[in-house]
């Protein structure tokens, strides 16, 4: 999408705090710290929002596993270590991306993380 955002205060250390931002909990970092850099702050917003999705989905993917017994067992070999790949493509993607100062839009999702 866009470079920086204009208006903002580029940190010296914007890339560390992109990277951060996508560490799950460790986007508290580059939110709490660098409130002037616009960008970092939409990415660390992104970034906890993200979080908090895969937190859900992957509790929700447990609760639906776990009553299958025997099938769960099987399902739960097959989906949780490629979504676990998903995930890991998709938080490198991002670092990426903010590293090169843009934004990796998810429709939907990345709007509502600009609401915060």
């Amino acid at each position: 999408m866009a470079d920086a955002t204009p208006g903002s205060a580029p940190s010296s250390n914007r890339n560390v705090m992109i990277v951060l931002s996508y560490l799950w909990l460790l986007a508290l970092v580059p939110l709490l710290t660098e409130k002037d850099d616009k960008e970092v702050q939409w990415h660390a917003k992104h970034g906890l929002l993200l979080m908090v999705t895969e937190l859900f989905l992957w509790t929700a993917l447990t609760i639906v596993i776990g009553p299958l017994g025997i099938y769960g067992c099987f399902v739960g070999l097959i989906i949780p270590p490629l979504l676990g790949l998903a995930q890991m493509g998709l938080h490198i993607m991002c670092i990426l991306k903010g590293i090169n100062g843009q934004r990796l839009i998810i429709p939907g999702f990345s709007e509502l993380a600009d609401k915060f």
